[in-house]
């Protein structure tokens, strides 16, 4: 069965065009019927055939994931586990903010980044989502929510979004599309750890998106200790890179810092950081880290995150302190999937 949660409107014109001789304009009525009218029975889409309904109903579905677990915290962070056909599982967080909700979305099953830090990559890779898998992430979320709905997306749950760059982008754009779900560019953020050469061609992808790149580290040294990524895409080369982006895209970028004790929050990686991204269009994100009990890291005094500010301040680099989220509950990235799977 083909899924229609997994194409964006121009490649569903095409399949339906080239594979079943349709007009363009069927797959905007498709799109009418499924995102802004909610309907997933094709007998009840009365403007398009009854031959054609009998072929949408032989060929396609509209396939969703269910809701494995979750958990609530008092400061209204959701975290939930969605199950998926294959019986994997995935983590989804939603967060409310005085703008909005957004949702932090997964893009893989596992990771294989290896970050040392990180709960996510406690349980390796197994497979890349599928489009509709991410967007069925969206579709639970405002299940959850209903009648109040997501107004931002950040890709930055379990896995590297640039390791399944094609899927991701098609879930943008589905998500973005004013047929669908008319979530505006400028409220989507996909996160990296760093392929520099999938953020020169996300650069060239003509939306407004927003990026984040996963810095952590002001040096070589300290980030090849966290990020085993950086042994291939160094430094030098994420800031290449990133100025590359910032040409192209004319947009700036997010470093997501988080702050470990005694490992990457003293002044002299203060001032190290601030020469490293002297110059460029950027603002740093500092994260108080949630500690996982598999690995050796502390989370950074309270009175040192914002010491850490403070000198980036002074410095002259634009930084602020991201809000925290689900700190009663299982509240690093991975670590509700770790704790149940492990």
């Amino acid at each position: 069965m083909i899924n229609l949660y997994n194409y964006p409107l121009k490649d569903l014109q095409k399949l339906l065009v080239d594979k079943y001789q349709q007009k363009p304009f069927r797959a905007t009525q498709l799109f009418t019927w499924i995102y802004l009218k909610g309907v997933k029975d094709f007998d009840e889409m009365t403007d398009i055939s009854k031959d054609f309904r009998d072929v949408l109903k032989k060929d396609f579905c509209l396939c969703e994931p269910t809701i494995f677990k979750k958990e609530e915290s008092a400061d209204g962070t959701i975290k939930f586990l969605v199950k998926l056909s294959d019986d994997n599982l995935v983590e989804t967080v939603i967060m409310p903010y005085r703008y909005g909700n957004v949702l932090c979305v997964s893009s893989q099953v596992g990771c294989n980044m290896g970050c040392a830090f990180c709960a996510s990559g406690l349980l390796k890779k197994k497979r890349n989502l599928e489009t509709h898998e991410m967007i069925g992430e969206l579709l639970l979320a405002n299940k959850i929510l209903a009648p109040n709905k997501i107004s931002h997306i950040v890709v930055m749950g379990t896995g590297e979004p640039f390791d399944n760059y094609d899927n991701v982008m098609k879930f943008i754009r589905i998500i973005n599309d004013p047929k669908a779900f008319e979530i505006g560019a400028r409220h989507i953020t996909v996160s990296t750890c760093g392929i520099t050469d999938k953020i020169r061609q996300y650069a060239k992808e003509g939306i407004q998106i927003n990026l984040a790149i996963s810095l952590h580290a002001p040096n070589d040294e300290i980030r090849n200790r966290l990020m085993k990524i950086n042994q291939r895409y160094p430094l030098k080369e994420l800031i290449a890179a990133t100025k590359d982006y910032i040409k192209e895209a004319d947009r700036r970028v997010t470093f997501e810092y988080i702050l470990l004790k005694d490992v990457n929050d003293s002044y002299e990686n203060a001032v190290e950081l601030a020469k490293l991204i002297k110059g460029i269009l950027a603002y740093v994100n500092l994260i108080p880290y949630n500690e996982v009990k598999e690995n050796e890291f502390k989370r950074s005094d309270k009175e040192r995150v914002h010491q850490f500010l403070d000198w980036l301040t002074k410095l002259g680099v634009h930084a602020q302190i991201r809000k925290e989220f689900g700190s009663d509950i299982s509240a690093a990235c991975g670590q509700l999937r770790a704790k149940v799977q492990q």
